[in-house]
């Protein structure tokens, strides 16, 4: 691949980045811009904790804008780098969508992962105002919306199934310094 289109695909990547953060912080937590086609299956998602639109809808979803942008894309820088360009736009909406399940369904193993569940997570159950990027807090220190994160209070009606031991209902030992549940 060369150089123009491996920065065209990393544009791409970028700027799904960017409608990540526009669409949890606007269209998702602004009431101006509420409702809309998001923040419905958004708010379900932060009131059940562990729902998520089912994958087979994000998948037509990511088909549709992935057609819709590639004529435009096309058009303005022709159809191998417009191609690209939605190819790393509709891809890293694909990681996304994997790392934002895989935080909410294991505790994490790698750096990476345990500090993209604790900032989303204070974003879910402590302040929904900050920490709107999922895969990066890029957008968040841009935008002033980054909050970092010594510890996240839980509600033990939306905790997450590896968070506690469960035949105690406590928080495992090795994660009692990142986390707390409170409430019956």
């Amino acid at each position: 691949m060369s150089l123009s289109l491996t920065i065209t695909f990393i544009v791409g990547i970028f700027t799904w980045t960017l409608m990540e953060y526009i669409f949890h912080r606007w269209l998702g937590h602004d009431p101006r811009f509420r409702p809309n086609f998001f923040s419905v299956e958004h708010t379900r998602h932060h009131s059940q904790g562990n729902y998520f639109t089912p994958f087979r809808v994000k998948l037509i979803q990511a088909t549709a804008v992935g057609a819709v942008l590639t004529l435009p894309a096309a058009f303005i820088g022709g159809w191998a780098h417009g191609g690209i360009f939605v190819l790393g736009l509709v891809g890293m909406y694909l990681v996304y969508e994997g790392c934002h399940f895989y935080a909410h369904a294991s505790a994490g193993h790698s750096r990476y992962g345990r500090w993209m569940r604790k900032h989303h997570f204070y974003h879910h159950f402590e302040n929904p105002k900050v920490n709107h990027g999922v895969t990066s807090p890029f957008w968040d220190l841009v935008f002033g919306t980054y909050r970092p994160v010594e510890k996240v209070h839980v509600p033990r009606a939306l905790k997450m199934r590896w968070l506690t031991e469960p035949d105690s209902g406590e928080v495992w030992p090795r994660l009692q310094g990142t986390y707390s549940v409170y409430g019956r």
